[in-house]
């Protein structure tokens, strides 16, 4: 079998990079500081690609999640305590998800924001059924054809507004302005490495397993061989996966950037740091036309992230808690709490904001057992982290402590 058909696990959870929660942060970083946090995406980005790679190498190697794996060894009471915070995680995605569509059907359309809640998870209901009836390949699919709309829907300005090159590798100087911008960096990195994505992840790359094996079984080869090969196979795909689903995510978050630094920092108008005042500014300045293909893609990333958003959630349930809901339910359960907090009033791009902020607490819980997990010999056997991965994947989730500590002392001292 050819590597290329053993692709897609990635491009699933890479919808949950280019969520309507990155746009919301980068589209703020973009219009508030121009170029300086170009860095906070390339760096983010990096740790994506290694975060992502670890999770579904897991998966592939063991034959189990990371939510299974934890499952099977915490006790009780941690376990519970693990899935309290994890769906913690998962309201916050699935409140991003919701309103970037409600967003952009009151773009598109005018439709109010509370309908538009509710047309954006009854489509993921349509799209939840449809991997139901017809597989996880189908799925993919189609989520990586609404990856590509919303990657030519968010980057088509920069054809009419380019960036200036020499402020762009300035902004690869690690370098923040006061508090502001460190929340607004927080925010950013809970926008694009994500958890729910890394749990995610190991549960796609789990099925391939299944379905790879299967494959070589009516080729004839005995169980043992049949897995050996399946291994060796996937983690090859995965790698290719993994970089090609990442670096599309990547650069599309820093197209994001790009966009609001050159067509709407500095300029002066108000409201460009939200992301209804920022498709206003950029239709007046680049036309309807870009305006139109912005929102386009502001609702492919809402539908398809909710989507993926609900998978996962059923996906820790079901390894942490050995309780499987069907997704259709959970999709509706899940809802209630996204359209009430649409009814409230509340600025929509402070909230997509503020729940990105909650996504950067939960990536410690995350990234440190599967850090500790992918290197354990008795889980992973030769394919367990060399050294020199696991001394860069202990140093990214250290990274990531500090900088939600930091962001947590900040915040409570009114910073």
């Amino acid at each position: 079998m050819r590597v290329v058909a053993l692709l897609g696990p990635a491009f699933v959870a890479a919808i949950a990079y280019v969520d309507p929660g990155n746009v919301a942060a980068n589209l703020t970083a973009g219009a508030r500081y121009g170029y300086l946090l170009v860095w906070v995406l390339v760096a983010a980005n990096v740790m994506a690609v290694l975060v992502q790679y670890l999770s579904a190498k897991l998966g592939v190697v063991t034959g189990r999640s990371l939510p299974e794996v934890l499952g099977e060894r915490l006790p009780r009471p941690a376990r519970l305590a693990y899935w309290g915070q994890a769906e913690v995680v998962a309201a916050a995605t699935d409140l991003a998800e919701v309103i970037g569509g409600a967003i952009a059907l009151y773009l598109l359309f005018g439709v109010p924001l509370v309908v538009g809640g509710l047309i954006t998870g009854v489509v993921s209901l349509v799209l939840l059924a449809l991997q139901a009836r017809h597989g996880q390949r189908a799925f993919e699919q189609v989520v990586t054809a609404m990856l590509a709309v919303l990657a030519i829907g968010f980057c088509a300005g920069l054809l009419f507004a380019p960036p200036d090159a020499g402020s762009v590798l300035g902004g690869l100087v690690p370098r923040l302005e006061g508090a502001d911008s460190l929340l607004l960096a927080a925010s950013m990195l809970g926008a694009t490495v994500m958890p729910h994505a890394i749990y995610l992840h190991s549960s796609l790359a789990r099925d391939r397993v299944a379905y790879d094996v299967a494959q070589r079984r009516r080729q004839g080869l005995p169980p043992e061989l049949a897995r050996g090969a399946s291994t060796r196979r996937l983690l090859t795909a995965t790698r290719w996966d993994v970089v090609l689903a990442l670096v599309l995510a990547g650069g599309v978050n820093i197209g994001m950037l790009l966009l609001a630094a050159s067509a709407l920092h500095g300029t002066g108008v108000a409201g460009t740091d939200t992301i209804e005042g920022a498709h206003a500014a950029i239709t007046a300045a680049l036309g309807p036309a870009v305006g139109l293909l912005f929102g386009i893609g502001l609702l492919c990333s809402g539908l398809a992230s909710t989507s993926v958003g609900a998978y996962a959630g059923a996906e820790i349930m079901a390894g942490l808690l050995n309780v499987r809901v069907p997704l259709l339910g959970r999709r509706l359960v899940t809802l209630v709490p996204a359209v009430l907090l649409l009814a409230t009033g509340l600025s929509p791009t402070w909230m997509l904001v503020v729940s990105q902020v909650v996504l950067s607490f939960g990536i410690p819980f995350a990234m440190i057992p599967l850090v500790v997990l992918t290197r354990r010999r008795d889980l992973l056997g030769e394919h367990r982290n060399a050294l020199g991965t696991q001394v860069l994947a202990g140093l990214v989730a250290g990274v990531i402590v500090v900088l939600n500590v930091t962001l947590l002392v900040l915040t409570f001292a009114g910073a």
